[in-house]
């Protein structure tokens, strides 16, 4: 965290001093002259050999730090997937820029805007729904949206606002994980999906169980799943979502595995 802040205080001079070297290389001696008289970050922000270098290195060390957080967790879009949506946005801006600049022709972040709008579609590819109607891929979504951001201000010039949104995504998704699991084993309210063996008695005995436990059970929704037993064929059994809420202080855990002891309960899990 400490290189962190130091990058972001003292970002400015640092860029500078990295890509002078590699300006001059791939400009000349006459963009040296001008990084000197207009200043460096000047320099980066207008569109030239090394502000190209130096977006697309950035686009795809931003969209790599984000991939790696997924892709250790193996989401469906990992390390390559990051780099390439937050890149593709940086093209974007960089070609939009281009076009402004050189024909003085269009609205200088029209082509940004389908970005935003066309992002929506890959991370909606992410986001899926099991058997079991537990909803999976909605963080994946929104950090490619927010990759894609980062990207479209990279491709703009806006260094700053794009590494100080990198750092605050990826403690976002990893540093504050903990946290977020920690409210939620706290929470009273549970979603839950149960398969429930009616042969062993009606559902209201369930109800009635909760209900002596101190639960109070709302939003029921019923369906008849149909699963193969070795022994005795093919087998219907009833499923249900529904949430509880604890009258008294428990864990998620406890909550469970207060649940799981009831008659006529086959599987139990939180949605």
């Amino acid at each position: 965290m400490f290189c962190y802040v130091f990058f972001l205080c003292c970002g400015e001079d640092l860029v500078a001093l990295t890509f002078y070297s590699a300006a001059a290389a791939a400009a000349g001696d006459g963009a040296v002259k001008q990084m000197h008289k207009g200043g460096a970050m000047e320099y980066l922000r207008e569109l030239n050999m090394a502000s190209i270098v130096f977006r697309i290195f950035l686009a795809v060390l931003i969209g790599g730090v984000l991939g790696i957080e997924r892709g250790k967790k193996n989401r469906p879009a990992g390390f390559r997937t990051y780099i390439l949506v937050c890149l593709g946005a940086t093209l974007v801006m960089l070609t939009n820029q281009y076009v402004y600049d050189r024909y003085g022709l269009g609205d200088p972040v029209r082509m940004g805007a389908q970005v935003i709008s066309g992002i929506g579609f890959l991370g909606a590819g992410t986001i899926v729904m099991t058997g079991r109607n537990k909803v999976k891929g909605i963080t994946t979504a929104a950090c490619l949206w927010t990759a894609a951001c980062s990207g479209l201000a990279i491709g703009i010039g806006f260094y700053e606002g794009a590494i100080l949104c990198g750092v605050v995504i990826v403690f976002t998704m990893s540093g504050l994980q903990r946290f977020d699991n920690w409210m939620r084993q706290r929470s009273r309210y549970l979603d839950l999906y149960i398969e429930y063996n009616g042969g062993k008695g009606a559902f209201s005995e369930f109800l009635e169980y909760a209900r002596e436990n101190q639960f109070d059970v709302t939003n029921i929704q019923v369906s008849q799943e149909e699963f193969y037993h070795k022994d005795k064929g093919k087998q219907k059994t009833l499923s249900y979502t529904l949430t509880v809420v604890s009258n008294i202080k428990r864990t998620h855990a406890e909550m469970i595995d207060v649940l799981t002891k009831a008659r006529g309960i086959q599987y139990i899990e939180e949605l």
